[in-house]
């Protein structure tokens, strides 16, 4: 069997640029977002480019559901070699406003799924001596002009799991490197063309080019973040 890529959260953007360049260096993809005939359809447009692909449906905020996920993408297409993690939420707007439920929504998406992806994945991650890449984005980052974007732009909850996001990253990246896992982000810092935020359709930044930004990550294994 071929080793596997899960792409968690795809979408038109970054994900499925991702989906395509791992493809078409010889991984299975597995693509994962809740809506089913969406990521089937994806993935049949994959295998149209002779990429081996299947879709999958996934509560990506619910952890049992996503440790169910990861055993079903290992039994269906192989051994998880790359766990690429793109899932977000972006709520609530406004912390004063917005329920702490939208908050714990953000944050299970985010970072729990992704934690919980990633304690299921690792006997695969160990030996396959994988990969986790994970997109992050610019409201991340500790600065107060950012701050002040992230409240104008509607996405302060998005901004915190974004930073705990990061953070994970970060963690990760000394723990696992010893076990032959390299974990990394690519810290994206504006509109991706074709995206769910690209709503004007002015979108500046080429998603293939960020995946090829994960690709080189991932040969490299050397530095935990690549801003672009």
């Amino acid at each position: 069997m071929k080793r596997t890529i899960i792409v968690a959260g795809h979408g038109p953007g970054i994900s499925d640029a991702v989906a395509r360049k791992f493809g078409r260096e010889g991984f299975a993809v597995a693509l994962v977002a809740r809506n089913a005939a969406r990521v089937s359809a994806a993935a049949s447009a994959l295998g149209d480019a002779g990429i081996q692909a299947k879709g999958f449906s996934c509560d990506l905020g619910n952890t049992d559901a996503v440790r169910a996920l990861v055993r079903e993408v290992h039994a269906s297409l192989g051994p998880i070699a790359v766990l690429h993690w793109n899932a977000y939420v972006n709520a609530p707007a406004d912390l004063t406003t917005g329920s702490l439920d939208e908050v714990r929504t953000s944050l299970d998406v985010g970072v729990f799924g992704l934690l919980a992806a990633v304690q299921e994945s690792l006997p695969d991650l160990k030996s396959e001596k994988g990969a986790i890449l994970v997109t992050g984005g610019g409201l991340a980052f500790y600065d107060p002009q950012i701050d002040v974007l992230a409240g104008q732009w509607g996405a302060m909850g998005l901004a915190i799991t974004k930073a705990a996001q990061h953070k994970v990253v970060g963690l990760l990246h000394p723990r696992l490197a010893g076990e032959g896992i390299y974990v990394g982000d690519v810290i994206v810092t504006g509109t991706v063309k074709g995206s769910a935020f690209d709503t004007t359709g002015q979108g500046t930044l080429d998603p293939a080019a960020i995946a090829d930004t994960f690709w080189d990550l991932h040969q490299r294994r050397a530095e935990s973040s690549a801003t672009f």
